[in-house]
């Protein structure tokens, strides 16, 4: 009985994953299950976002609930749209007060898109610099191409390596990755025209010194985003060098700028104006701990606190011994944990002015290649309990404006691997929450590399006006 509930399960998945599929090529729609994307996943993947529902709502739904409400948006005119049938299906099972899904749907998606999804001009991309972070933003940005009416990453400028076969080594880079394992798709290499040709998209490969010494109009490039992730010009001056690129429009840094607006999404985005032609996403460590921070603070008030980062080693470190002009980090990163300094509790006030002052910060680098934790220790304006707090934050983590960034785990078996591939921001370990009075511990768990291009690319998407609305609406 219990396997042939399976196969029924199963069989209803295969189903979806056709009509998943369409809407997402032809209308621009994202299907998820209580923020768990359904987009390209298999069979398996679907019936696991299904399953993760009990760990919010307390009990599973099933692809038996959410898969009529899947058939009946199909027959909708909805477009340009985020649509999660888990919530929904949860929503309807709770509040339908006796109407049909039919008319239950017409009211909850009345404010959707109706135009076609092909009005949706895509926004040019350029990524300047293909080191880890570059190549996790490729990858992201061809998973959403969809039909091709958002980002459309149209570039990648690096510096001439010194190898005769240079664009099959960057190809090898992107196909394979010893984190984040083998690209979803394909990819073909044109040394004839410099270029690779990934899932369909054709990206040009150019070859510049200086962010400056690029004519991209040349390509048919125009009014691009340039996404510098190379952390080499961080300050207005040198990130504006980008803007004398012919068709340049914007420079996006994936690292703490100086003297330029630092924006962690979900939280201070509201500041972007459109006379802003250069910003930063901040750093990893200061996105994963903002959105909790502002959680917490608009709660419970943050007296003051100290921020304990736990960081997976980095190309910053060395292999083994060698010279380093920052201290301890010369020292073998695969054999050492490394005490070291972090700037992200003071660039916790460039998002959060309130919290300007009110925190510390250090970090220790330990021999992992990747995940971190942010240790959050923090004095309450009043007392609290575990229970409390950690409701809240699940609350926040499913059903508030942060839900992209804040996610939830109350596993007892949970260790970073786990957390690899990431979408959120950070992670709220429940089960080692620390609460005496008005005194509390937050772990927090971020993929420092997955879950920050996440990140970075919400905000291309903000930037480019091609954010999707979400639905439903508000919580349940």
């Amino acid at each position: 009985m219990i396997f042939a509930d399976w196969k029924a399960r199963e069989a209803i998945a295969e189903a979806m994953v056709p009509l998943v599929g369409r809407l997402y090529r032809d209308r621009n729609i994202e299907i998820s299950v209580y923020g768990r994307l359904i987009v390209k996943r298999s069979v398996i993947d679907i019936l696991k976002a299904h399953r993760f529902v009990r760990q919010v709502e307390g009990e599973e739904i099933s692809v038996v609930d959410t898969f009529p409400v899947l058939e009946a948006v199909a027959e909708m005119d909805v477009t340009n749209a985020h649509i999660d049938i888990g919530k929904l299906a949860v929503k309807f099972r709770d509040e339908s007060n006796g109407r049909t899904l039919q008319a239950f749907l017409q009211e909850e998606l009345a404010d959707a898109s109706t135009e076609p999804a092909e009005a949706h001009e895509s926004t040019d991309v350029v990524l300047y610099g293909f080191g880890r972070i570059g190549r996790l933003l490729a990858r992201l940005m061809l998973d959403r191409a969809g039909g091709g009416h958002s980002l459309r990453l149209r570039a990648i400028v690096v510096r001439k390596g010194k190898a005769d076969n240079d664009l099959e080594k960057r190809a090898s880079l992107l196909r394979r990755d010893s984190v984040h394992g083998s690209f979803k798709g394909t990819i073909q290499v044109d040394e004839e025209n410099n270029a690779l040709i990934a899932n369909g998209n054709y990206i040009q490969i150019i070859f510049a010194d200086g962010p400056d010494q690029v004519d991209y109009t040349q390509y048919g490039i125009k009014n691009a985003l340039v996404i510098d992730n190379t952390g080499i010009w961080r300050d207005e001056a040198g990130l504006s060098l980008h803007l004398k690129s012919k068709g340049v429009a914007r420079a996006l840094l994936t690292a703490p700028g100086k003297g330029v607006k630092n924006v962690v999404m979900g939280v201070n985005h509201g500041d972007i104006s459109d006379d802003d032609r250069v910003l930063s996403a901040a750093s990893c460590t200061t996105n994963a701990i903002v959105p909790v921070l502002k959680a917490v603070n608009d709660q419970f008030g943050v007296v003051n606190g100290h921020v304990e980062t736990v960081h997976s080693y980095t190309n910053d470190q060395n292999l083994i011994d060698n010279y380093h002009k920052g201290d301890r980090r010369g020292r073998a990163a695969a054999l050492n944990m490394v005490l070291t300094e972090t700037g992200a509790a003071k660039a916790v006030a460039k998002a959060l002015p309130e919290l300007e002052g009110k925190l510390t910060g250090n970090a220790i680098r330990v021999p992992t290649p990747n995940v971190s934790m942010a240790i959050l220790n923090l004095n309450l304006d009043k007392d609290t309990s575990k229970d409390e707090l950690n409701n809240y934050l699940r609350d926040a983590a499913v059903h508030s404006e942060l839900q992209k960034q804040i996610d939830y785990s109350n596993s007892p078996e949970a260790v970073s691997s786990d957390f690899v591939g990431s979408r959120a921001a950070g992670v709220v370990d429940a089960l080692a929450t620390i609460v005496d009075g008005n005194r509390c511990v937050l772990y927090v768990w971020y993929d420092n590399e997955f879950g920050y291009s996440c990140q970075v690319v919400r905000m291309a998407q903000h930037l480019a006006k091609c954010t999707l609305d979400a639905f439903p609406k508000g919580k349940h």
